[in-house]
């Protein structure tokens, strides 16, 4: 069966920055390789991939590219391979940053799975208290005022973005990560997920 192309996602790769076009196009073929019956779209005016409901989607921003797993939250509790896939696929600035195909190949193969076990079960989340905030983050929003005010200054379902973030690293390394980039975030008064609101 020839592979489900989307002549949008062709124009996404071709309008993209010059760096970001071989990251674009070998994260299309990966995809396509792993999974010959994908299909692509275009979803939040970015490309996307589809195989039983949403696999995850591809983005070019000015200075660097990035995949983002649909299902990305449940990856990070899959196996250490799986999850350092994930981590190394949210930003990328040449085909060097991508992992090694046989770990892609693995993530692709554990988010196609997630789809086949059909939707889970939401929990409604309760608005986090100043109790749910992981001590190191709350003592970095401590010696940054800037960062605490826009931080507390957010309605609680974005707090919560950032919260469960930091909260979820396995690794003190990525959690240490997570709090720098946050306050770096919260200083210019952004939410957790700012780069995707224009999509």
């Amino acid at each position: 069966m020839p592979p489900r192309i989307d002549p949008r996602v062709d124009a996404y790769v071709e309008q993209a920055v010059e760096f970001a076009r071989p990251i674009l196009v070998e994260l299309r073929a990966r995809v396509h390789q792993y999974c010959p019956d994908v299909v692509e779209t275009i979803k939040w005016r970015a490309p996307a991939f589809e195989h039983g409901g949403l696999l995850g989607g591809m983005v070019a921003f000015k200075s660097y590219c990035g995949f983002m797993w649909w299902q990305e939250k449940v990856l990070l509790e899959a196996d250490p391979e799986v999850q350092a896939v994930v981590e190394a696929t949210r930003r990328m600035t040449s085909v060097k940053d991508l992992p090694g195909k046989r770990m892609f190949q693995k993530a692709l193969k554990a988010a196609m799975a997630l789809n086949a076990d059909g939707p889970k079960k939401r929990v409604p989340k309760k608005a986090p208290t100043t109790q749910d905030v992981p001590a190191a983050f709350a003592a970095a929003l401590q010696r940054d005022k800037v960062a605490k005010r826009h931080f507390d200054g957010f309605a609680a379902g974005y707090r919560r973005e950032y919260i469960e973030w930091i909260a979820e690293a396995k690794r003190e390394a990525t959690r240490e990560r997570r709090i720098a980039q946050a306050i770096e975030w919260l200083r210019e008064g952004k939410r957790r997920n700012w780069k995707y609101e224009n999509y």
